[in-house]
């Protein structure tokens, strides 16, 4: 197996980002990406994908990514032709907030790559022909834009990454009752409490929303998340504390409130719990 770096394809630091159509005759070897996540797209033809040594099939309209640390390899192509996108993940955190509360881009994004880089996990994106022709023009452009390198590239790519990216969790919100149904109802839950996580919610109200049991609930935010859903709600709150900490002259009861926390006490535990100091001294160290 291989290890396959960024830099091999830019060298560029300040725009981390790499774009190109891959046309596979022959079976590719087992590797890697050490530092960067890969967006796929299956443009024609067909595949074996191999991930973690399982196998899936993959077809034209066939979308996914690939995180870093994830084992892959493709064999018996058959007039395949994709589009890799390479990038790292913090591009993704450019994008508002409201990308976060779409149930597609959690599972596309975010849910499909973890399970997948410890699990075997075969679902994947499938999009129509027409949509694939949007997303095939959109990419089309991007090659341009990339390769003649005008002056405002980096900026028109990254716009256009970001309306990729939107466009694709839209169709998986759209495509949803092909997927797997315990990822979606955990995007669902997900996207829930992103847009939600400032307020006074609870389990029961997460389930609700998602549409499951909170037994099952709990049980899926484990199986998928490695975690539950009100230690992945706190871990939002107490990152919002952290940037209002960094950010801004409020006292630490202010930031506790405006954190999503209703007991500035229970607030500085769970902090010092978590960060190994208090917010007091978070605060200074910034």
């Amino acid at each position: 197996m291989s290890d396959v770096y960024l830099n091999w394809f830019t060298t560029d630091e300040h725009f981390p980002f790499f774009i190109q159509y891959g046309g596979h005759e022959e079976d590719t070897s087992y590797h890697h990406h050490v530092d960067f996540s890969e967006l796929v797209i299956v443009l024609n033809g067909h595949a074996t994908h191999i991930v973690n040594n399982e196998e899936s099939f993959i077809k034209k309209g066939n979308v996914f990514v690939i995180n870093g640390g994830t084992k892959h390899a493709y064999k018996e192509p058959y007039d395949f032709k994709i589009c890799n996108i390479m990038f790292k993940p913090e591009i993704l955190k450019s994008a508002g907030p409201d990308l976060r509360t779409l149930n597609g881009y959690q599972a596309l994004f975010i849910l499909e790559p973890f399970y997948r880089s410890i699990n075997p996990y075969k679902s994947k994106l499938n999009m129509s022909i027409s949509s694939l022709e949007y997303v095939s023009s959109l990419i089309s452009f991007m090659i341009e834009e990339y390769e003649a390198k005008q002056q405002g590239y980096q900026t028109m790519l990254a716009s256009r990454f970001m309306e990729l990216v939107v466009y694709l969790s839209r169709q998986y919100d759209h495509l949803e009752k092909d997927a797997d149904s315990g990822l979606m109802h955990l995007a669902g839950a997900i996207s829930y409490i992103e847009d939600h996580y400032l307020q006074p919610i609870t389990l029961e109200e997460i389930a609700a929303k998602s549409n499951i049991s909170i037994r099952h609930l709990n049980r899926i935010f484990k199986a998928y998340y490695q975690t539950t859903p009100m230690t992945y709600l706190q871990r939002l709150r107490l990152e919002r504390a952290c940037a209002l900490l960094k950010q801004t002259r409020l006292s630490v009861t202010e930031i506790s409130y405006a954190s999503g926390f209703n007991d500035s006490n229970y607030f500085a535990r769970q902090f010092r719990k978590t960060y190994g100091m208090s917010p007091k001294s978070y605060r200074n160290k910034r």
